[in-house]
């Protein structure tokens, strides 16, 4: 939580204000921003200034993790995040690339579980991470990437996330998560969730102890229609942070891929001041 206000608090001081192309609003922005989170001690990084709807995070880390391609596919799992990406955004209703409703594309997940190899062939980046860590192997290229600007004309929406980089050392497991852009009040507690989830599921699932989240945004923003909300918030003081639970049934990545939900995710000891309803741009 400080980490998340002190970030606040610096765009609010030293942003700068950008002329966002693609929303048509204007952005206050800093560059480079390093966010850190203890996996081992399970302080899960959920916001309790404002209630924040972890379960929704997960479901879209989920789809994610499942190489989803579509908003419906999303929708079954409890997170509406990508509707308006895929029904509303301009510019991929009018490219000829899009399937129909709800289709967003070769977006995320569909480039980390099949990245387009030159031959036509399929490369699967997660397989290959989650065999190689759970035979204790690292690497130092135990990276899924979401980013492939060969293909961005044929998704809805570049990749904000778009790098993970696990390594291992002895038995614990550590992960570097990189973001090109952040909306600091309504996408960054999405971010920080999915990052601690992700280092803790897949810790699990190779058998290893999780270690930190090291989280290194580069373009950190607030929309110019959500300060006044942002700074209500800031004025709220913080509650302990909560424990999250993973369901330990949860063992091999065919069972990510094939049963697990966003209630296999519990939290212990979680309170939060009122939600705040920020606006999203798309």
């Amino acid at each position: 939580m400080k980490q998340y206000l002190k970030l606040c608090q610096r765009i609010i001081d030293e942003g700068v204000w950008v002329d966002n192309q693609r929303t048509g609003t204007r952005c206050l922005t800093v560059i480079n921003a390093d966010l850190e989170y203890n996996v081992a001690a399970n302080e899960f990084p959920l916001l309790t200034t404002r209630k924040s709807y972890y379960k929704a995070a997960i479901a879209e880390l989920l789809g994610y993790l499942r190489g989803y391609d579509n908003a419906a596919q999303f929708r079954e799992l409890g997170c509406n995040t990508w509707n308006a990406n895929a029904n509303e955004n301009a510019a991929w209703l009018n490219n000829p690339a899009r399937k129909g409703v709800d289709d967003l594309g070769r977006v995320y997940g569909v480039q980390g579980r099949g990245w387009q190899k030159p031959d036509g062939s399929r490369l699967d980046q997660l397989q290959k991470l989650v065999h190689n860590l759970s035979q204790g192997i690292d690497d130092r290229g135990e990276i899924l990437t979401f980013y492939n600007p060969g293909e961005f004309e044929l998704g809805c929406l570049r990749p904000c996330m778009h790098t993970h980089t696990f390594s291992l050392l002895g038995d614990t497991l550590s992960l570097t998560s990189y973001q090109r852009s952040c909306d600091v009040p309504l996408g960054l507690n999405f971010n920080q969730v999915q990052c601690f989830v992700l280092l803790a599921l897949i810790a699990q699932i190779t058998g290893h102890k999780p270690g930190k989240v090291y989280h290194k945004i580069v373009n950190a923003h607030i929309y110019e229609n959500q300060l006044p909300l942002l700074k209500q918030q800031l004025l709220r003081e913080p509650f302990p942070l909560p424990k999250l639970h993973l369901n330990p049934n949860i063992k091999t990545l065919a069972d990510i891929e094939q049963w697990v939900t966003p209630d296999d995710f519990t939290l212990e000891g979680y309170q939060s001041h009122p939600a705040i309803k920020y606006p999203f741009s798309v």
